[in-house]
């Protein structure tokens, strides 16, 4: 019997192609593919279901007019199928700008009792897309009454701003890196810290990383770009808000189902989250599914909150600054229970 002479290697044994297979894909590797083809059909159903077919929803109009006209108008606008408008009265011009301004409604009609023409006031900073749907139902309801009408925008976007999307992108941006950065710790130091104090000083890099993210997306919006200028310690502080209200809640997920927490982070965040934030189409074109919790999501109370800075005096943003104090103060509440409830489980089972 021939032994192998020293300093040569023994022959590898061949493996069948079924042994390979089972190292090469684990149950648990084949779970995760499913949960990315999962987030992947995910994606595409909730783009396209909230972006094709963008339909007009109870948009608020204002409309000023000589009695008896104006109920009539009102009650013409009112009763269109499909709710497209919900409209009330204002007293006069000034009123309908203000009404606009704050954000009570996003359009008025001004009608002119001495001529054949009336006024649409509208403020495509909020949302050209808005602004152009209630142009074409201002249009078709003043033909039913044999009157033109004429459309005047009284808070345009900036010109550097495109069609005012600079807000939503600005958030997307500071979003995106908000949930990468609490996911890159994780895979590095472990998806769920081992201890309280491991994860506190986790969060307190994220705040930090957050704080410099929101500089950085003042700075390229404002002095570089020129997109949204004027308002730059506000979007400091929102942006520093939003990014360590995504970053804390993926710590938290992450704590209570390790690296699954960063797949339901993106389904919050970026399935969810994007499409129903009011950028490329704002709320009230949005399927009713989409408009119901688009407010209620990081990204889209962050669109709301910069857009309305910006352009609006910071009208009408007070719910979305609680929104996002409110997933970081739970984020960071939820991370530290939990790992101190894991925490606690472990050494029971040690001891």
């Amino acid at each position: 019997m021939s032994t192998p002479a020293l300093g040569t290697a023994s022959p590898v044994p061949r493996r069948g192609f079924l042994a390979e297979l089972r190292d090469a894909l684990s149950v648990r590797g084949v779970a995760l593919v499913v949960g990315v083809l999962a987030l992947q059909l995910g994606f595409v159903l909730s783009y396209v279901g909230a972006f094709h077919s963008p339909t007009p929803h109870r948009v608020p109009v204002a409309v000023v007019a000589p009695e008896p006209a104006a109920h009539q108008i009102i009650d013409q606008l009112n009763a269109l199928d499909g709710e497209p408008v919900r409209a009330r009265a204002a007293s006069d011009e000034h009123e309908a700008r203000t009404l606009i301004l704050d954000r009570t409604v996003d359009a008025a009609v001004v009608v002119d009792p001495r001529g054949s023409t009336d006024t649409l006031l509208v403020a495509s900073a909020g949302g050209p897309a808005v602004s152009s749907t209630v142009a074409q139902i201002a249009e078709r309801v003043e033909s039913t009454r044999q009157r033109q009408v004429t459309v005047t925008d009284i808070r345009p976007p900036d010109p550097s701003d495109g069609r005012g999307l600079s807000s939503f992108y600005l958030v997307l941006g500071w979003m995106i890196g908000g949930y990468l950065a609490a996911a890159i710790l994780g895979i590095a130091g472990g998806a769920r810290p081992a201890n309280p104090p491991r994860t506190l000083v986790r969060l307190a890099a994220l705040a930090v990383y957050a704080v410099v993210s929101g500089l950085g997306g003042a700075i390229l919006v404002d002095p570089v770009l020129g997109a949204l200028t004027g308002h730059f310690v506000p979007l400091w502080i929102v942006g520093a808000l939003l990014v360590y209200a995504v970053a804390a809640t993926t710590v938290a997920l992450q704590t209570l189902l390790g690296i699954i927490g960063v797949g339901v982070a993106i389904l919050l965040f970026v399935v969810l989250g994007n499409p129903s934030a009011g950028g490329a189409y704002p709320t009230p074109l949005l399927p009713p599914f989409w408009r119901a919790i688009g407010g209620w999501l990081p990204p889209g109370a962050g669109t709301t909150v910069v857009r309305n800075t910006v352009y609006f005096s910071g009208h009408a943003t007070a719910g979305a600054w609680w929104i996002l104090a409110g997933y970081a103060a739970v984020g960071t509440v939820v991370a530290l229970l939990a790992s101190a409830l894991l925490r606690g489980r472990s050494w029971r089972v040690a001891t």
